[in-house]
């Protein structure tokens, strides 16, 4: 553990800032366009940047870093004003800003599931606070939107692409000991690739399926087929 210790302080913070100020933007972004005032730009933008690493930081019982690193609130409210007064153009930049989301899912995986595997935690929880810090901005977002989660309705990949990379992740950096830094850039790549190819492919989650109804209508259409040629088709 002392050496997962060493390379995770070695991760530069400008990944963690990279990822609250895109975080910030696209919070920041859906409050302009709903109209919000000030405060609600801010609230937003507060949420889809730091609300992962609270979650985070609550659920391993840690100080919140959001709140102990005098550098993360700044930049939030910096990125706030900037989505404040400069939504219009900002919104223009749609590719980007799906691009550079895509990148911010990765990074928080990574940086949720590498603080719990510092803490300690068995792989199954590494996991579990890879994917939490990788959405729980966007749900606490959509909350405070009144509509459901994203992350919950059928769609791109969001989710999914975060337990995918937290899995890899856990299971690379965890029991099979390889070193963290390679294998946290992997993840980030394959998280955002993931997100990415699922917006741009029109790919969406899967959804819950009945599998008892569906062997049923299979069985009942290859027996209807059975009927309507009972030599097999031969003619």
């Amino acid at each position: 553990m002392d050496v997962l210790a060493v390379e995770v302080l070695r991760i530069p913070m400008a990944v963690d800032l990279a990822a609250i100020v895109i975080g910030a933007l696209t919070g920041g972004l859906l409050a302009a366009r709903e109209g919000f005032a000030v405060s609600g730009v801010l609230l937003l933008a507060v949420s889809g940047g730091l609300g992962g690493g609270l979650i985070r930081d609550v659920l391993l019982d840690v100080p919140v870093v959001a709140l102990t690193n005098p550098v993360y609130l700044p930049t939030v409210g910096i990125t706030a004003m900037v989505t404040f007064f400069f939504s219009g153009w900002l919104s223009r930049t749609t590719g980007l800003l799906v691009g550079l989301d895509a990148l911010t899912l990765g990074f928080f995986t990574v940086i949720g599931a590498q603080k719990a595997q510092l803490a300690g935690l068995p792989v199954t929880s590494v996991v579990f606070i890879g994917v939490a810090t990788a959405v729980g901005g966007a749900v606490i977002r959509d909350v405070l939107l009144a509509q459901r989660a994203d992350i919950v309705q059928p769609g791109p990949y969001n989710a999914v692409a975060a337990l995918i990379g937290a899995s890899l992740l856990a299971v690379l950096a965890g029991p099979l000991e390889l070193p963290l830094l390679p294998v946290a850039a992997v993840v980030i790549a394959l998280t955002a690739g993931l997100r990415l190819v699922s917006v741009l492919r029109g790919w969406s989650a899967p959804v819950a399926i009945d599998l008892p109804q569906r062997a049923r209508t299979r069985w009942s259409r290859s027996r209807s087929a059975r009927r309507r040629h009972p030599d097999g088709g031969a003619g």
